[in-house]
This record gives C-alpha cells, structure tokens and sequence, in this order.
C-alpha cells in the first residue's frame, strides 16, 4: 500500500528529512499556477520578484546550514522550453545560492541512461520515494513508496543520473 501525500504534510517532507532530499525532473513544463506570474515576468524581460518563492528558499537555507542537502537533476529538452529557461534562471538567481546542488541532462543522456521520462520524484533520505503525480495545474502530490526494493530501483536511477549530469558551470551557459 501507498499513500498520497499533499499540502501541509507534503511540505513537512521538506523540514523533517535527515540527509538528503533529491528530485528528478523529467518535464519541459509543469503549469504551477504560482508560478504563472514569475514566468510571465521572465518572458516579458521584467524584473524578477521570487517572493513567492520565499518559504522554499529559507527552508532550504535552513536545511543546508545544518548540513542537510537538497540535490536536483533537471532533464532538459532542446531546444529548451521557456520554462525551462524560466527555471534555470531561477535556479541561478535563488535556488543554488540557497544551497541547492541542481544538475542537468538531456533527453537522449538520460534516456541513454535508462531515465524514465515523464517520472518525476522526490527520494528522501535513500528510504522513502514520493512519486509525483500531476493534474492540468500542477502537482496533486505525491505517491508514497517505502517498500525496500521499489526504493532501490529509484536509488538506481538517482545514481545515473546524478552521477552522469552536469554541473551548473556547464549548463548555465545555456542561457546565453
């Protein structure tokens, strides 16, 4: 048996981990509406204004100057979606100066690599998997999995991937 987690206990996820806390993003877009505004801002050449991304930012700051570490893998499509532009530059900008540790890959590397498309997922703590689960407006939340050998499958595809993606130095200059 699985559960569903969201809202409130989906975020408690994110403050009572103990090691690691590593997502897998295989999307070009997720339709967020929080971020509908960011993005548009970043489309048109605005100003940012990453308030909303706030209580994000200082949990992560938080978590890390207690040596707790947030890892990311994005896989990036190409040409790139603008959203896709839209959160690397959020990621430059907020995310990595929070202490993330965000990665990339491409769509035929981590394919190459057997990485599930379409499979997004947070693992925390190499013990518990939250598969995400998506509606037309974002994420509903996430499928719960503890079972010891479905968690070492996705321990699997969190090693290929992290160990194989690339560092921001190299991927920033995308944004070029």
């Amino acid at each position: 048996m699985t559960d569903f987690v969201s809202g409130a206990d989906f975020e408690e996820l994110f403050r009572t981990f103990q090691h690691t806390a590593f997502r897998l993003e295989t999307q070009g877009t997720y339709g967020e509406p929080v971020e509908d505004e960011p993005l548009r801002r970043f489309l048109a050449g605005e100003p940012p204004d990453d308030s909303w991304l706030t209580p994000w930012i200082d949990n992560v700051r938080d978590a890390t100057a207690k040596g707790r570490e947030f890892r990311r893998v994005r896989v990036l499509s190409t040409p790139l979606t603008d959203y896709l532009r839209f959160e690397m530059d959020l990621a430059l900008r907020a995310n990595i100066p929070a202490g993330e540790d965000i990665r990339s890959l491409t769509v035929s590397e981590a394919e190459a690599l057997g990485v599930p498309i379409g499979v997004d997922f947070w693992m925390f703590d190499d013990t518990r998997v939250g598969v995400m689960r998506f509606g037309g407006r974002g994420m509903l939340g996430l499928e719960m999995i503890t079972d010891a050998e479905q968690v070492e499958q996705f321990r699997l595809i969190r090693d290929r991937a992290w160990g194989a993606a690339s560092r921001v130095e190299q991927w920033a200059a995308l944004l070029q």
